[in-house]
């Protein structure tokens, strides 16, 4: 059993002490008389401490109780007879040294006084044994020793009333022991004060002399801690001997001290049926007739701003626990004053862990306790956490700050708590039943609720990534089944739970995407099927069933619902036409969802998210609720079920919501902005960062894999154009907040651009290669044909050497650059290739090392004014060339450049360019390009015509 007590004591003999072990001083005659009168001091209480050790305590330590009480007390008492050794064998070994020096012919020296040099142990075994002895007179261990009737007790008994005598004139056995065991320790102490006082008498000034001082009134503080000790037992004795058994058994400790008693200063609870209110060290107990209720001192507070008189004319203390609140209301305000001192007192002491000394001095006074505490508590009353083990951090009787809650059932939440509840980021577990499994959220909170973004790893191998709303998904989310069996992913929105609204769920099983609308978790409304064997269709779906025309290769057509359940095979039910209707001629390039999904209703989810955030002011408690986190996995977390604080992010955290806002206050500049919105957009910690990331995961779960169909570029590319006018929308609504806040105005956009100018130059250049792959391949799978056609074509004529394709290509001679065509030994100048118009050929094949439009428009420009320059260099004079001109030598530079998925590239760069480039040069430009890859292609079907037409003659 530990001593609490021991840190109630602080040593004095500082460096006064340690100056002395150095000086070596020699102690003069009178010193060593009082060496001698303590030696002799010594020697008395060694044999007293036999006496008491021998008639005493042998005796009471061979009784065997046979109550559960007087085991307790015996266990007790084994502590106090080893205090009592440990004092024994100091003395002894203080009084072996003193009488070893004095008996030598050297000189005594202060630091062979054991009592003065080793003070500090001295004082902590006194310490020690006065506070174990206070715990055995505190549960009436005298008492219940002397009515032992062991055969051993009772044979020394005679013996020891006749010791006892010595001490005291007392008839109850019980108070002899008591005095026996404590008085001659007491009066020891006593001694070697006056011992210590005679000493330092005879020393003249200096460090020998402060010392001995300093250990004078360490054994002085001794003393007066040891009667306060006693004083404080005997209270607590007495008030354990008016209450019944009742209370006693359950509130009784023996390291428990009464500070205060209602009976002594009157006070009461606000319940009007309270008896008796009671203040311990470590509990405060309220006393209801035949009932009582302990609060734990480390959970109380009070509340000091309760000064209203009430109706009845009493005085009140507000007492706030963890889940109860109540007065306590004395009669004058001077009585409510000491019960608030000292209530602040004994609960400032509880948290610290150690009593102030003197024990009711003025140590401490004028501190209160803190109102942010830690500490665990088990909440016992119905209510959300009932029968939950919380630890934590506290404030005013609530959870609040860091913490753990931990349910019998399994249930374990840990995270941010605020006022009581759980807000801001935490992490629950929940066990399911019958497994041993648990799911895991990983999700911000509010109020209590889950809300904004978060993870949840189900324990059926199921993992939902996503906002949450009230407990319930809601807003955009991911559902991904992991297990082996029956894999799917579903992208998009949820409301209540449910799959609501636009979304991509993708059965990896079937091979199967759908793309469309969803109602109560069932596919309902408009949707597109795409499969792995390149089938797309569109249909209308009801409650999971498909509902339209299928027509068969033989003309029948059957109308209905139709159901295809894996490994069933397609269910139909509906009515079958059999006239052999004509089928519609097939539409290979159709485009699919233009005007069932407009564009502006897909990912609601994603833009809602951040509007909210915009609209709560980007507040910083929003901030990572919106932002998300990434942290470690459930399967991690369960091996520890400690604190938890989750490694959240992987980059380093540079953007702050405050650093944000003040940054795109100062970065309104075109050069600035474009830089800006750069950095920006590539982290995943800036809002704009984060939606964009979104939007691309959107992206994916759409269009890439089996959702590369041709069928769907139209719906992609306008989709990407309408991520960058929300992403300017949503850049301009945090300018405002942040100009809102400073006061200030937006800047309009210079040189009269308007947003969408801005989107189309600034933000669409940024955000493109994000989605380039997935788009380029849709673009590929679109124009596939033409390009075979153009690739086809370019196979032919990069059979020609230059002059003959110059020629082939009607480009006029006085521009063909014969210097070029450098000669070697045993070649003929109509043999060369690839040496004319290098530098433009070059520079075009660079045309598929970027993927932002305007830099291909540059690129385009770039290779016209090669071939321009080489022609001004072969005529020696700057020549502008005409359309005619141009388009056969542009022609040429194209089948030299064999740029593959020519066509891909040039709508690309058609349908995302800059619109202000429309009838300028860039416009021109792309448009001979576009005339060359055409002209390319009809040569190649011109070809094959004449091929076929050779062949049928």
């Amino acid at each position: 059993m530990d001593c609490p007590a021991l840190q109630l004591h602080t040593m004095a003999f500082g460096a006064k002490k340690c100056r002395l072990r150095h000086s070596g001083r020699k102690l003069d005659m009178c010193t060593s008389e009082a060496t001698a009168s303590l030696l002799q001091v010594e020697e008395t209480f060694l044999a007293s401490l036999a006496r008491i050790d021998a008639l005493i305590l042998k005796p009471l330590l061979q009784a065997e109780p046979s109550d559960q009480k007087g085991k307790e007390n015996l266990k007790l008492f084994l502590l106090l007879n080893d205090r009592f050794q440990a004092l024994w064998n100091l003395t002894e070994e203080n009084y072996r040294v003193l009488k070893q020096k004095s008996s030598s012919s050297e000189s005594l020296c202060t630091q062979d006084i054991s009592i003065v040099w080793k003070g500090d142990l001295f004082l902590s075994l006194y310490i020690q044994y006065f506070v174990t002895f206070a715990n055995y007179v505190v549960v009436h261990g005298f008492e219940h020793a002397t009515k032992s009737k062991s055969d051993s007790w009772k044979h020394h008994k005679t013996i020891l009333k006749q010791f006892l005598t010595d001490f005291t004139s007392e008839t109850s056995m019980a108070l002899a022991l008591y005095t026996v065991l404590h008085k001659p320790i007491r009066d020891h102490i006593q001694q070697y004060v006056v011992l210590l006082t005679k000493l330092k008498e005879v020393l003249q000034e200096g460090s020998e002399r402060d010392v001995v001082t300093s250990a004078i009134k360490e054994y002085m503080k001794l003393e007066s801690f040891i009667s306060q000790v006693l004083d404080e037992a005997c209270f607590t004795k007495s008030l354990w001997k008016s209450l019944g058994y009742k209370f006693t058994d359950m509130l009784c400790v023996p390291e428990r001290r009464l500070l205060e008693d209602s009976k002594n200063l009157p006070i009461s609870a606000s319940t009007n049926r309270s008896d008796r209110i009671l203040l311990f060290d470590d509990v405060l107990v309220v006393i209801q007739g035949n009932s009582f209720q302990s609060f734990d001192l480390k959970l109380v507070w009070v509340d000091e701003n309760c000064k209203e008189k009430s109706a009845a004319g009493q005085y009140g203390l507000n007492i706030i626990t963890p889940e109860e609140t109540f007065f306590l209301s004395a009669k004058d305000p001077q009585m409510k004053a000491v019960w608030q001192w000292k209530l602040n007192q004994a609960v400032r002491q509880a948290i610290n862990g150690k009593r102030d000394f003197p024990l009711w001095g003025k140590t401490g006074e004028g501190t209160g306790p803190p109102a942010h505490r830690f500490f665990t508590y088990v909440f016992r009353l119905d209510g959300k956490f009932k029968s939950a083990t919380y630890e934590g951090e506290w404030h005013w009787g609530k959870p609040h700050g860091k913490g753990t809650l931990k349910w019998r059932d399994g249930r374990n939440h840990v995270g941010d708590f605020k006022e009581g509840l759980e807000h801001g980021f935490g992490i629950c577990l929940v066990p399911r039943r019958s497994e041993d499994r648990y799911d895991c959220y990983k999700c911000h909170w509010h109020q209590g609720k889950m809300r904004g973004y978060g993870i949840c790893e189900y324990g059926n191998d199921m993992v939902y990534k996503g906002y949450f709303k009230d407990n319930v998904r809601q807003g955009f989310g991911i559902l991904e089944n992991l297990s082996a069996e029956h894999p799917f992913k579903y992208t998009g929105q949820w409301e209540n739970d449910k799959k609501n609204g636009y979304g991509v769920w993708e059965d990896k099983d079937r091979g199967e995407r759908y793309i469309g609308t969803w109602l109560d978790d069932h596919r309902h409304g408009q949707g597109i099927v795409v499969t792995q064997s390149g089938v797309c269709y569109q249909r209308t779906f009801h409650a999971d069933k498909m509902v339209g025309k299928l027509s068969f290769a033989n003309g029948f057509i059957l109308e209905g619902t139709f159901t295809n359940k894996s490994g069933q095979g397609l269910q139909t039910h509906g009515i079958l036409n059999t006239s052999n209707e004509q089928l519609e001629e097939r539409i290979t390039k159709a485009q699919l969802g233009l005007e069932e999904f407009p564009v502006e209703k897909r990912w609601k989810g994603i833009y809602d998210q951040f509007l909210e955030f915009i609209h709560s002011g980007c507040k910083e408690e929003t901030e990572e609720s919106f932002m998300g986190f990434h942290i470690q996995t459930s399967k991690e977390l369960r091996k520890s079920q400690e604190y938890l604080f989750c490694q959240r992010g992987t980059e380093d955290v540079s953007w702050k919501i405050e650093d944000i806002l003040e940054e795109l206050v100062q970065h309104q500049g075109p050069e600035a902005l474009q830089s800006y919105l750069e950095k920006a957009l590539k982290s995943s910690l800036h809002p704009l960062g984060k939606l964009l990331k979104a939007l691309m995961i959107a992206f994916q779960a759409t269009y890439s894999g089996i959702g590369a169909n041709r069928h769907l570029l139209t719906m992609a590319q306008e989709e990407v154009k309408y991520y960058a006018k929300k992403i300017w929308e949503f850049y301009q609504g945090l300018l405002h907040l942040a100009l809102e806040q400073k006061g200030q105005q937006p800047l309009k956009c210079g040189d009269g651009e308007t947003s969408d100018q801005k989107v189309c130059s600034v933000v669409l250049p940024l955000i493109l290669p994000c989605f380039y792959p997935e788009l380029f391949m849709l673009y590929m799978l679109y124009h596939e044909r033409e390009d075979d056609l153009y690739c086809q074509g370019i196979v032919d004529l990069s059979l020609f050497p230059d002059i003959k394709l110059l020629e082939f290509l009607d480009v006029q001679k006085h521009l063909w650059p014969l210097k070029d065509l450098t000669l070697t030994t045993n070649q003929r100048r109509s043999l060369i290739k690839d040496k004319c118009f290098l530098s433009a050929t070059e520079c075009l094949q660079k045309l598929i090392t970027t993927v932002d439009p305007r830099e291909k428009l540059v690129i385009l420009q770039k290779t016209y004014e090669e071939i321009e320059s080489t022609v001004s260099r072969v005529v020696e004079k700057d020549y502008k060339l005409p359309m005619d001109d141009l388009l056969p030598l542009l022609m040429y530079v194209v089948s030299r450049a064999k740029i593959q998925h020519l066509g891909a590239e040039i709508h690309l760069i058609r349908d995302l360019m800059d619109p202000t480039h429309q009838g300028g040069l860039y416009d021109f430009l792309l448009t001979a390009l576009e005339s060359c890859y055409e002209h390319i292609q009809r040569m190649r079907l011109h070809q094959r015509e004449n091929c076929h037409g050779n062949h049928s003659s």
